[in-house]
């Protein structure tokens, strides 16, 4: 047995309410620089839906991830390295622009430079790919809110086959919300595909990242990953993803995701795994068994046997006792509440999903039944508006046996927290139901439903004695220069965090200059620019107003009040 460490995320989609408060915070942070305009290392997508970019999980298509040969041995959808060597200088399997989308700003010049005129000026959309004024068609959550599910949802992959399932009726029709950061699997594709071996797992967190100086933007990686969740920077040349954030993970803080979730739906814990067990949980030869075959890889912190054989592979005390104390280990292992997303990939995901229950209830009182008595609620999903079938296609291999074991702890929950509440006696038939105690309900609860920030966030921060290879990894990465991806540039976010104006807010002619010019962008007339936050109202201080002009026509500056 060889004891690794593992950074993990649970997301409880019954608590997210789609606000895309985490894409934008993670955008500002880490891709909003130029080339990275299209780039969402988190993304929240409305299902049913297409997803981002469109349609990623048709593998038909885009063969990522991983498969069984003839034999029983994994190789990779997209083939191996003598396919690899022969497509090397042409990719025939990369999304396009269009699968994405091309993201655009608008002129506001239009409107600040606009004559009196009777009609209202309009500032039209300009892309930010070719500057050139564009047609906004796509985007990365097109989905959103149903307004495009009668048209696009059709064409959601997971809906093929279960068509009778998935309707868009208006009294049959469901939504729900999908957020998603890179899965930072236990074996992961998109390292496999790498002919540069840029991509690598970091041995003492498991965080997946590329080195910046190896990668030699052969794009392998973004048609590896089945997820989709490796991007590429049309500007460097490089590719990019998700960092879980690792410069604020490495001191205990948790991801700018998870720090600015508006719903508190994110978990962030350490867990540890078996190692020498990831290839053959992988090469599981049924689909449907990958689910359990990935829980049993996750080893129960508080073994002695598995705290031993941590220790001699030279895990720190304090992340044992925090694995301990994860809350990952708790909702997987111990409630068995939370499912892999799409574990048929057989990259071992280890950011994983808490099914929505809600509609549920609401449906039962509608219909003038008791909406949290468990009869009614273990009865009632079979029938939930969302399908389990659908549920089953993303987060079970298509098996609804794990999905329904899910919906009924969490329906039980619900009821026997209500006999409390109402100071009622709480009946342990309800848990035993479900194969829980009273207890353990009462435990899971807590964590679901009113647990603290440290409780929600246990996350070691690293040793002294790793900061140096830390530092070399970061180094890796191309955190600390200008081009790499987030923390270089005029600002401690990035290229356009300091003196340039955030890409939400600038005009389009200030977005082509930054784009187009070869050095870190700043104003060049920053030292003639005055900050209003400093200025009290009185005088006129240099650069605020334009220059007077003396009756002569000699142009002076007057600082006078």
């Amino acid at each position: 047995m060889r004891v690794m460490a593992q950074l993990a995320m649970v997301m409880n989609l019954d608590k997210c309410i789609g606000c895309h408060t985490c894409s934008v915070t993670c955008k500002q942070t880490w891709t909003n620089r130029s080339g990275t305009e299209y780039v969402w290392f988190n993304n929240v997508e409305t299902r049913p839906g297409q997803g981002y970019p469109r349609g990623y999980e048709d593998q038909d298509r885009w063969r990522g991830g991983w498969m069984l040969n003839r034999r029983g041995r994994l190789r990779l959808r997209g083939g191996g390295r003598w396919r690899k060597l022969a497509t090397i200088f042409s990719n025939p399997t990369l999304p396009g622009l269009d699968d994405y989308y091309e993201p655009w700003t608008y002129d506001y010049a239009e409107l600040t430079t606009a004559p009196l005129q009777p009609n209202t000026p309009v500032a039209r959309p300009r892309s930010l790919i070719s500057g050139r004024p564009t047609k906004i068609t796509w985007s990365a959550n097109w989905d959103d809110d149903l307004g495009g599910a009668p048209e696009h949802g059709r064409d959601d992959p997971i809906r093929k086959g279960i068509e009778d399932k998935v309707r868009f009726e208006f009294e049959q029709t469901f939504m729900f919300y999908l957020p998603r950061i890179c899965e930072h699997c236990l074996n992961p594709a998109c390292a496999a595909s790498c002919p540069s071996g840029a991509i690598y797992k970091r041995s003492e967190d498991g965080i997946v990242l590329v080195d910046q100086d190896r990668c030699r933007g052969w794009r392998m990686c973004v048609s590896g990953c089945p997820y989709k969740k490796v991007y590429f920077n049309h500007r460097t040349g490089k590719a990019e993803k998700c960092t879980f954030c690792f410069p604020r993970v490495e001191v205990g803080l948790p991801t700018v995701c998870a720090e600015t979730c508006v719903g508190r739906l994110r978990y962030i814990g350490l867990v540890l795994y078996d190692a020498d067990r990831v290839l053959e949980a992988a090469t599981t030869p049924d689909d449907t068994d990958l689910y359990d075959a990935q829980r049993a890889l996750l080893l129960d912190p508080n073994d002695p046997a598995v705290v031993s054989a941590a220790e001699g592979s030279g895990i720190p005390a304090d992340w044992i006792a925090a694995a301990q104390r994860s809350p990952i280990y708790a909702l997987i292992n111990t409630y068995r509440v939370a499912l892999p997303l799409h574990p048929e990939y057989r990259t071992m995901p280890m950011v994983w999903y808490i099914p929505p229950l809600s509609p549920v209830s609401d449906i039962l009182r509608d219909t003038g039944h008791d909406g949290e008595d468990h009869r009614n609620l273990f009865a009632a999903i079979e029938a939930l508006r969302i399908p389990v079938e659908y549920l089953a296609r993303l987060f079970s291999a298509g098996d609804p046996a794990p999905v329904t074991a899910v919906l009924r702890r969490l329906a039980a929950m619900r009821s026997y927290m209500r006999d409390i509440t109402l100071g009622r006696e709480p009946r342990e038939e309800i848990a035993a139901a479900v194969g829980m105690s009273g207890e353990q309900i009462h435990d899971m609860y807590r964590l679901l439903a009113i647990a603290k920030y440290e409780e929600r966030y246990v996350i070691p921060p690293a040793h002294a004695e790793q900061a140096h290879s830390l530092e070399e990894l970061a180094t890796d990465c191309s955190l600390d220069y200008d081009d790499g991806p987030g923390m270089g540039g005029s600002g401690p976010f990035g290229e356009s965090s300091g003196a340039a104006s955030p890409l939400a807010v600038e005009n389009f002619r200030m977005l082509r200059a930054r784009q187009t010019d070869d050095t870190i962008a700043a104003p060049v007339d920053k030292g003639a620019r005055v900050n209003l936050l400093n200025w009290d109202g009185k005088g006129r201080p240099a650069g605020l107003f334009a220059p007077r002009r003396t009756p002569a026509g000699a142009s002076t500056e007057d600082t006078t009040s």
